[in-house]
């Protein structure tokens, strides 16, 4: 290919314009004049409010692709607008969460953009999610639930088993820290061991710690499998409760948005949230209790739940169980007796250890 300047002979011993100039050029019997074009820039019909990391950026885009399949008007280019919005969480890493006002600070700021209009749904990780929903605002999708288990991830060891004593393991959850401490009393744990999923291996790549817990699923949306170095039981680390769950909401009076929302609802995860997140409400879960939550369905087609609770240093850990149909009213039942008989047997302090 050759280069050709403006104002310069070509090869073929045409003589081309200058395209700064405004006035017309004449290239034989061609006019060619210098020409503005506008482009109209296309109004999104839905913004989605999602924070900036990796994870939350996989599933904002998970959203996006159910809703583009699901209704071809949001295939059309710029139909759909992701928009960014850092939270208070995300700024202030230096801090345990329980520190610095729990786990509504991963939500707080983009619920404020729903309400204000900013933004028309909102797409959350349901274990971010408080107990309490932000008035004008309801969520009424959950998108089908990931692998609700926990990674064990180490340089040099398969499982927590074959960690030697003293290792140490890090990891920002009370729910994770009590429950190793429990089975393995002779590790230590790293508190505050916070960052995104990519920070947290960086950081066990340069020997912070020699081993970490992650949430399988969202290892899984990142495509990051290859880190795993074994998989953690149900039995062995119970998980948090909504852990793997993608939860979407809207403003109350938006029914356009509430009406493509349900067509992306999952009911079979919604209704197991349901279960676990009355189970924590009833404890008034934060991030400085410990407490593990899940609800499945069986071989039966019935609701199996099982609920945690624990002392922050592991000595105490107590466990219940619930079975029941798989519907709403049961659903719920079962979550807020269960929180109930472990508050019971917890009794007064038992936190506080």
């Amino acid at each position: 290919m050759i280069a050709l300047k403006t104002g310069s002979a070509s090869p073929l011993g045409i003589s081309l314009p200058c395209l700064k100039c405004s006035a017309p050029k004449r290239v034989g019997r061609i006019f060619i004049t210098k020409a503005s074009v506008v482009v109209e820039k296309k109004t999104a019909v839905i913004r989605i409010g999602t924070r900036g990391s990796p994870l939350a950026l996989a599933q904002a885009h998970e959203t996006r692709d159910k809703l583009m399949t699901s209704h071809p008007e949001l295939a059309e280019e710029g139909a759909i607008q992701i928009v960014i919005i850092k939270t208070t969480g995300d700024k202030i890493l230096s801090q345990p969460l329980a520190d610095i006002g729990g786990k509504g600070l991963f939500t707080k700021e983009i619920d404020e953009a729903l309400i204000n209009g900013d933004i028309d749904i909102a797409v959350h990780s349901m274990k971010d999610v408080p107990t309490y929903l932000p008035e004008k605002t309801i969520l009424p999708c959950n998108l089908p639930r990931e692998d609700v288990r926990d990674a064990f991830i180490s340089v040099n060891a398969g499982s927590l088993a074959d960690l030697p004593a003293g290792s140490t393991v890090g990891t920002a959850s009370l729910r994770r820290k009590s429950q190793i401490l429990h089975r393995y009393p002779s590790l230590h744990v790293l508190e505050n061991f916070r960052g995104n999923v990519q920070t947290r291996l960086k950081k066990l790549n340069e020997g912070v710690v020699q081993a970490t817990l992650l949430a399988l699923a969202g290892l899984k949306r990142l495509s990051m499998t290859e880190n795993v170095s074994s998989i953690l039981s149900i039995d062995d680390m119970l998980p948090a409760v909504a852990q793997g769950a993608i939860g979407i909401a809207c403003r109350t009076d938006d029914g356009h948005m509430a009406n493509y929302l349900a067509s992306l609802n999952h009911e079979e995860t919604r209704l197991a949230v349901v279960c676990e997140r009355a189970f924590l409400e009833t404890l008034d879960g934060s991030c400085r209790t410990p407490i593990a939550g899940y609800a499945c369905r069986d071989e039966n087609g019935n609701c199996l739940f099982r609920g945690l609770v624990a002392s922050p240093d592991g000595t105490r850990v107590l466990e219940t169980s619930r079975k029941g149909s798989y519907t709403l009213d049961d659903m719920i039942l079962m979550g807020k007796d269960a929180g109930k008989e472990l508050l019971s047997r917890a009794g007064p302090g038992f936190f506080d250890s």
